[in-house]
């Protein structure tokens, strides 16, 4: 069964898995106005995947983790072929359409695809609407604490 791994700021726990964050800013793989969540395939990805957008700040801010259980057998979109660019900051049109193409098609309520920060590493887009979705198990939130060490 393969596992994935969200973090989210504690004030938005009980909306981590509603796809509100990446409807309204988008990400690298969904253009904003698509529901999608963004998940990891290890805590420590997930860790990088979410330190690369905090500020200063963020050293004072409470975070926790979700531990994401997508079933054996369930049908997950790999993309093994990137768009040019893909790794481009900002994030270009070409990768967002990407995800929003899959998003739309309705194919599979997961999507593995490469992390810019570690591209030997996967990160997941997980379709909250697809009628899979309600298969995945997500586990309780659990505190999540990043050393204060990374904003040195």
């Amino acid at each position: 069964m393969p596992a994935a791994y969200r973090i989210v700021k504690a004030r938005h726990a009980r909306a981590a898995f509603s796809g509100e964050g990446a409807r309204l800013a988008g990400g690298r793989w969904s253009l904003p106005g698509d529901t999608v969540v963004y998940a990891s395939a290890s805590l420590a990805l997930a860790a990088i995947e979410t330190f690369v957008h905090l500020g200063e700040s963020g050293l004072h801010l409470r975070f926790v983790h979700f531990r994401i259980e997508i079933p054996e057998g369930a049908a997950i979109e790999r993309c093994t072929k990137p768009p040019p660019h893909w790794r481009a900051e900002p994030p270009r049109d070409e990768s967002m359409r990407y995800g929003s193409r899959w998003l739309r098609s309705g194919r599979t309520a997961v999507l593995q695809g490469p992390s810019a920060i570690v591209p030997s590493e996967s990160n997941y887009l997980l379709n909250p609407r697809h009628p899979d979705f309600r298969r995945i198990r997500i586990g309780r939130a659990l505190p999540f604490v990043f050393d204060p060490r990374m904003w040195k």
